[in-house]
């Protein structure tokens, strides 16, 4: 139980240390994490990180899968890589994935959500077919990444927000903006964000 304790303490004393939230934007391939990241980041004056380009440009993986086209990342890396950057908070981490990052690092999670007709229409144009393309329409239709937030980060931090339109995009970037400027006085209350 001491373990426990001290784990939680030092979150909350990591948290405390920052001046602004770090905040995990995830969802399927072609929810528009990085469309959405890159407005918030210059919405709230945060640094949005692209983790998938991070690893190319780092060389933090281990080759590239064949069969699902994509790099094969090394989860060790890309955390010692990212380490120093989340402790000065004040980022936007935008992936397709969520249970390998340290939980102390974020103080919101959020979950892009999208319809599965719209989604599938996105990732056809960008290319993705065969089991590329059901895999990601599968995991959207079961809420994948959702749950996976659930398991990996405190229900209070997870939060899921629709992405079907622009005017989706432009409502979440300014309800989290707003949820940013709130940090200044701790960290602030969800009375504007719905939870999942």
């Amino acid at each position: 139980m001491p373990l426990l304790h001290h784990t939680a303490v030092s979150q909350d004393m990591a948290q405390n240390q920052r001046t602004k939230p770090n905040i995990l934007i995830t969802g399927t391939p072609g929810t528009g994490k990085t469309t959405m990241s890159s407005a918030l980041a210059e919405a709230a004056g945060l640094r949005h990180i692209e983790v998938g380009e991070l690893v190319k440009q780092k060389t933090l993986h281990h080759g590239w899968d064949e069969e699902l086209e994509c790099h094969v990342i090394d989860e060790d890396l890309v955390c010692d890589e990212m380490e120093d950057m989340m402790e000065s908070g004040g980022n936007i981490v935008d992936y397709h994935g969520c249970d390998f990052f340290p939980e102390r690092w974020f103080d919101r999670v959020v979950v892009l959500q999208t319809d599965n007709t719209i989604l599938y229409d996105r990732l056809s144009k960008r290319g993705y077919t065969g089991s590329k393309l059901s895999n990601n329409i599968e995991c959207e239709i079961f809420q994948i990444l959702l749950e996976e937030a659930k398991e990996s980060y405190p229900h209070d931090m997870v939060v899921a927000m629709r992405s079907d339109t622009i005017d989706d995009i432009t409502r979440n970037v300014e309800v989290l903006k707003d949820w940013v400027n709130g940090w200044s006085s701790g960290p602030p209350t969800d009375d504007n964000m719905i939870s999942s």
